[in-house]
């Protein structure tokens, strides 16, 4: 069978082709999300269970993270994505047998997720890591546009596809289109070839399987200029996983339960990274890719999370939820540019784990902590006759949703400085001459 090869001219269609694949395969997965979603609330009318879903499905993430990357490195990556693929379809195909049967219980939806969640991070790393030899440098920051547009094209998708199809053919017709989606992605991988990265002479040839595992912790701290990378975008991270889970029942607080208004301002946001994902993909990035990464952390900031904290009408939280979004695809793409170019491929899967590690530690503290601040201080704080009500009240308002709202204020600003503090420091902003690229190493 002849493989389409990637080349100068030609890595790009490599990549579409293999994007393509991914996108079909995305949209179907976030279809049967979506379906068996209402079908847990419709069994167990609790939130609980919802939210396990999700936890299943990302606590691998966290255990695995080194392992993956060491593992990634070692093996063909066309193969890890393809078994990834396959595997996460065979837990969709579980599913669906158990349902047809009537034998499908919750505790399967969690073991489901889980090995899907297994399969997904091995999937996602050898995709990550595997662009780096499908497409010429330039093109990286392009191809991570294309990414962002793929995975907010199919939030926005996916819940619209879902709706309409469960009533006409139901959860397992769902679950059937999920299965042949994965196929899909399968099919698009066989048809292209993938090289394997060259020995860059940078790895350290330790033969041991745990201390490989940290090499990408060691490659990280001994580089300045990543260091700071990682900082500013830690602390953006974990501004956004305080205040970003608390937009939705901030609305819903501050309009009553109103989920119209809620999801008028969700579709926005979906539009605005699929907006900003196209601007990308068309513009290619800024020339120095730090200016896309600070300045899309800082722009965030202010006119997303700051002005959606302030907002108190369905227009200022519109306006705020495009420019929450619209940033991003930008600000990603710039960043992974700058690792791909600068990071040799054969140790990029080891390098991209252990800096996802970080993050993916990061995010959940976020998440837990601003829970507990809203519940356990602000919102009782920012009552009409609550402590914090005469100094912030004339900013954010008082009542339900203000607590909220403040906090999500105040990570815009923290997400706006943890981009100013880029700028602070030489060997973050100096990056791309600091660092020379993996191609100019001899």
């Amino acid at each position: 069978m002849n493989l389409i090869q990637p080349s100068n001219n030609s890595g790009m269609r490599v990549f579409f082709i293999v994007w393509f694949g991914e996108l079909i395969s995305m949209v179907g997965t976030r279809m049967s999300q979506f379906a068996l979603m209402v079908w847990a609330w419709q069994i167990t009318h609790e939130a609980t269970p919802l939210t396990l879903i999700g936890v299943f499905s990302t606590l691998p993430a966290i255990p695995l993270g080194m392992f993956a990357g060491a593992l990634v490195d070692r093996w063909d990556r066309k193969r890890v994505m393809i078994w990834g693929d396959l595997i996460a379809g065979l837990s969709t195909v579980a599913i669906l047998l158990l349902y047809a049967s009537d034998d499908l219980q919750i505790w399967h939806l969690y073991v489901a997720s889980a090995v899907a969640g297994v399969a997904g991070t091995f999937q996602s790393l050898a995709y990550s890591t595997s662009i780096t030899g499908m497409i010429p440098k330039a093109q990286y920051a392009r191809a991570s546009g294309m990414i962002s547009l793929s995975e907010y094209a199919s939030v926005v998708a996916a819940p619209l596809l879902a709706g309409i199809l469960v009533g006409i053919i139901g959860l397992a017709g769902i679950l059937l289109i999920d299965t042949l989606t994965f196929l899909v992605a399968v099919c698009a991988l066989l048809v292209v070839h993938i090289p394997r990265p060259a020995p860059s002479g940078q790895d350290d040839k330790t033969g041991s399987f745990w201390k490989d595992a940290f090499f990408g912790f060691r490659y990280i701290l001994q580089r300045p200029s990543f260091i700071g990378l990682m900082i500013a975008y830690a602390g953006f991270v974990l501004a956004e996983s305080l205040g970003y889970p608390l937009v939705a029942p901030m609305i819903l607080a501050r309009t009553g339960d109103n989920a119209s208004i809620l999801g008028n301002v969700q579709a926005v946001m979906g539009l605005g990274g699929v907006i900003g994902g196209l601007i990308l993909v068309a513009w290619g990035g800024p020339k120095r890719r730090v200016h896309g990464l600070f300045w899309g952390l800082m722009l965030t900031g202010l006119l997303g999370d700051a002005l959606m904290g302030l907002g108190q009408t369905l227009v200022v939280w519109l306006i705020a939820g495009f420019c929450l979004e619209v940033f991003i695809p930008i600000m990603l793409g710039s960043d992974q540019a700058i690792w791909r170019a600068k990071v040799p491929p054969d140790i990029q899967g080891r390098v991209f784990a252990a800096r996802g590690l970080i993050f993916n530690v990061v995010e959940p503290l976020g998440v837990i902590s601003g829970g507990l601040l809203v519940d356990k201080l602000l919102e009782p704080a920012m009552m009409p006759d609550g402590n914090l009500a005469p100094i912030f009240g004339g900013l954010v308002g008082t009542g339900a949703g203000a607590g909220m709202g403040l906090l999500i204020f105040i990570c815009g600003i923290l997400s706006a400085a943890a981009g100013i503090s880029g700028y602070l420091f030489r060997s973050a902003r100096e990056v791309e001459t600091i660092l020379p690229d993996h191609d100019a190493i001899v």
